[in-house]
């Protein structure tokens, strides 16, 4: 099963009541807030509802691995360390994040670590209109592979 990242690109002003608690679900209450989902259709439809306010693709594993070290945290705003997660589960971030994308694991096997990943504004910029789609050449909408570049650009 497929894992999506999905993230949120537009602010909280004027968003209706439906779609705020469907980002409250996803647990993206900020700007550049990321998230990692199972491709079920539970969170498809909720993709859908809030479709509007993120983008989303498919994460590989070398950009999860990425994302752990750099941007990971456990409770107490500590940062993810190669010896914390050798010391809890016996493997390498990289190997987790293998683990994780193909389904054996979930990221909440790492103890302690928070949902949610805080992310800078993407260097470069979101290349387009924050209203548009990523078809029309803006932020928002399904991006499939592509959401790897973007992540990068944001870490």
């Amino acid at each position: 099963m497929a894992k999506i990242a999905i993230i949120r690109v537009r602010g909280r002003v004027g968003v209706k009541r439906p779609v705020k608690d469907t980002l409250a679900m996803l647990r993206l209450h900020k700007v550049n807030h990321l998230v990692i989902v199972d491709d079920t259709p539970s969170y498809k439809g909720m993709i859908q509802k809030a479709k509007d306010y993120i983008t989303w693709g498919e994460i590989n594993a070398e950009t999860l691995a990425k994302l752990i070290r750099k941007r990971g945290r456990l409770i107490g705003n500590k940062r993810v360390t190669d010896e914390y997660v050798q010391e809890k589960l016996g493997m390498t971030i990289e190997e987790f994040a293998e683990k994780v994308i193909s389904g054996e694991m979930k990221l909440s096997d790492l103890p302690n670590l928070k949902p949610v990943f805080r992310l800078h504004p993407p260097r470069g910029g979101f290349k387009g209109s924050k209203k548009r789609t990523f078809k029309e050449g803006g932020a928002l909408g399904y991006r499939g592979e592509k959401i790897n570049e973007l992540i990068e650009r944001m870490l």
